[in-house]
């Protein structure tokens, strides 16, 4: 892949790492187990890192995995076991013991720690968000430490399709950090998978992460992660639309978090975008969960696409799911491909109605206008990283 201005990352690198007030950091079950479970060793060790650099003024929020990998530790058998209801009881054991060892590390630095345990529903309710919002606040604000897992124990859908590095992505937003720091068993990004390739080549910077053909790069998964680098690069576009840099870090590499903020150039530097999105676009397109799809013309596709233009009923062709107004939903065309996510004027029976027609006939199939758009720009994001 090639990187127009080298410089230009470097500079920014730079300026980031250096001026970063707000870090959110992701560590998964890849770096923090080993072959006997949670390895604690690398707890005390980026607790140690954590709280130097926490010292110098730097607020930390750590979204970590190992929640199943502590409790298996207690629970020999979970090994055998592959059922949901085994592996939520697994991580309800697990949890507080994380928390323990977390606890520890950080008390000996006189470093003060929080639980947060959410859930997907917790950052689609609008409430909900931001009572997390200020919640994490008023944490940060006290230069606590939050320490944030996905309820595994009660989140069916989170525990089964979600993971931490979309969670981490989701924390961006809610605290207003400055960088995103994902910690990885891996080197970085490859443009290839190293473990099948030896030829593949290192990345150390990625400037245009939109156009990175991920599912190209990505073959495999990391032995106890639940999404491996795809999953990773897909939160680092989500925060690059967020106006957010991501650094992929080694978490092999010791004290690889101090030698960063040192100066080394160690992992992959991801570029955030030049035009960014607005958070209450971001929280639309990555909050909540689309209840359908429209399926749209190559005259919308293009409208929307080149154009920015609103979805009118005149270019859609067929509608899937049985949504209501105001929910989110998928925008495709009609070879399948996804174009973006928006929030719906109208309902799936009403739109299924309206669909091919003009704004001026709306009113005379369904008896009333409430808007002349299907989904208004305003409430649309296209090339959604979902």
């Amino acid at each position: 892949m090639i990187i127009h201005d080298i410089e230009a990352c470097r500079t920014l690198r730079r300026d980031v790492l250096a001026g970063a007030r707000r870090v959110v950091v992701k560590v998964g079950s890849a770096v923090l187990t080993d072959g006997n479970g949670l390895d604690l060793r690398v707890v005390n060790r980026l607790a140690d890192q954590m709280a130097g650099l926490h010292d110098k003024g730097i607020d930390f929020v750590l979204v970590t995995s190992g929640a199943v990998a502590a409790g298996c530790q207690v629970m020999r058998s979970c090994h055998t076991r592959k059922d949901l209801a085994y592996k939520q009881a697994t991580s309800a054991i697990g949890q507080s013991r994380l928390m323990h060892f977390y606890d520890e590390a950080f008390e000996r630095y006189r470093v003060v720690t929080s639980q947060v345990l959410l859930t997907r529903d917790d950052l689609g309710n609008r409430e909900r968000f931001l009572n997390a919002r200020n919640t994490l606040s008023m944490l940060l604000d006290w230069r606590v430490i939050p320490i944030i897992n996905e309820n595994d124990t009660v989140a069916v859908q989170e525990l089964k399709f979600g993971d931490n590095d979309a969670l981490a992505s989701l924390i961006l937003n809610i605290v207003e950090a400055d960088l995103l720091i994902n910690i990885t068993s891996a080197d970085g990004v490859f443009d290839d998978n190293p473990q099948k390739n030896p030829d593949a080549t290192f990345l150390p910077y990625i400037e245009d992460i939109a156009s990175l053909p991920l599912e190209e790069i990505c073959k495999g998964k990391t032995r106890s992660g639940t999404g491996g680098m795809y999953s990773k690069l897909l939160a680092a576009r989500r925060s690059a639309q967020l106006g957010v840099p991501t650094l992929i870090l080694s978490g092999r590499t010791h004290f690889g978090l101090e030698k960063v903020f040192a100066g080394e150039e160690l992992g992959t530097w991801i570029m955030p975008e030049s035009r960014t999105i607005s958070r209450k676009k971001f929280w639309m397109a990555y909050n909540l969960v689309p209840s359908g799809s429209i399926i749209v013309d190559e005259g919308a596709a293009k409208a929307l696409t080149c154009c920015g233009k609103s979805l009118l009923p005149v270019g859609i062709t067929r509608v899937q799911g049985d949504f209501g107004m105001g929910d989110l939903v998928r925008i495709e065309e009609t070879s399948g491909h996804s174009i973006g996510v928006g929030l719906t004027n109208y309902s799936a029976a009403e739109l299924g109605r309206i669909m091919g027609r003009n704004t001026s006939e709306i009113e005379v199939i369904l008896g009333h206008v409430l808007y002349p758009e299907s989904i208004h720009r305003d409430n649309m994001l296209l090339d959604a990283a979902l």
